[in-house]
């Protein structure tokens, strides 16, 4: 899979504490179903074995239906089961360090919230930038805030992809959709994609609130 060909625009994050009644194999196989494009595998307080095992059967469905699976922080599992890269923070491995473990076909993702931090990412070899939280987000208690402003910034500053995330469902994606239309200073759009977690994982039935999703995204 060529990453600089990645599809963002719906980008599952997972929770398990989300999940109603399946197993995150089975939710994130009805996601893809449902148009889910890219797949990052977050477990924050999980046994390194158990992440692994996990990944390796995650990974078999996302690359059944040709989605590329990330990992969120953990370069080691990603390498250990061939992942097709990681997503990283600002206090993780540097993102130069990461390209120098992962090799250059791999993809790295790393969230930003200020345009400072963009341009560092993009000149240590990201592929694609997640900004946010956009909304106060239940699946990250600390998460801050990023106003629409500073995102028309990150914008402005670098070339990468822009994932925003954090917050993003049903009723909030329209309404950043109309701010970034309101607020849009270049032609090409601000956003490539939405990161949803919750949205996805957190509703009875997957499948069709990725359809939901996909289809209220406008991205060329």
């Amino acid at each position: 899979m060529m990453h600089n060909r990645a599809d963002y625009r719906l980008y599952l994050v997972t929770d398990r504490n989300c999940l109603q009644q399946q197993t995150l194999e089975q939710a994130v196989e009805q996601a893809i179903l449902g148009g889910v494009t890219l797949v990052q595998l977050r477990e924050k307080a999980i046994a390194s074995k158990e992440f692994y095992e996990r990944a390796l059967r995650i990974k078999a469905i996302c690359h059944h239906y040709n989605v590329p699976l990330l990992i969120n922080d953990r370069v080691d599992i990603a390498l250990a089961v061939e992942a097709d890269g990681v997503h990283i923070g600002q206090s993780d491995l540097p993102c130069g360090v990461v390209r120098q473990i992962l090799g250059k076909d791999k993809i790295i993702g790393v969230s930003a919230r200020t345009a400072q931090q963009a341009i560092q990412a993009q000149a240590d070899g990201a592929d694609y930038l997640g900004v946010g939280a956009m909304f106060a987000t239940s699946t990250k208690q600390d998460a801050k805030t990023v106003s629409v402003e500073t995102l028309n910034d990150i914008r402005q500053s670098v070339t990468l992809p822009i994932v925003a995330i954090g917050g993003i469902n049903h009723t909030t994606l329209p309404a950043l959709q109309q701010a970034l239309q309101a607020a849009e200073t270049s032609t090409d759009g601000v956003i490539d994609g939405v990161a949803v977690v919750s949205a996805i994982l957190g509703q009875k039935d997957v499948k069709l609130a990725s359809e939901q999703l996909k289809e209220m995204i406008k991205i060329k």
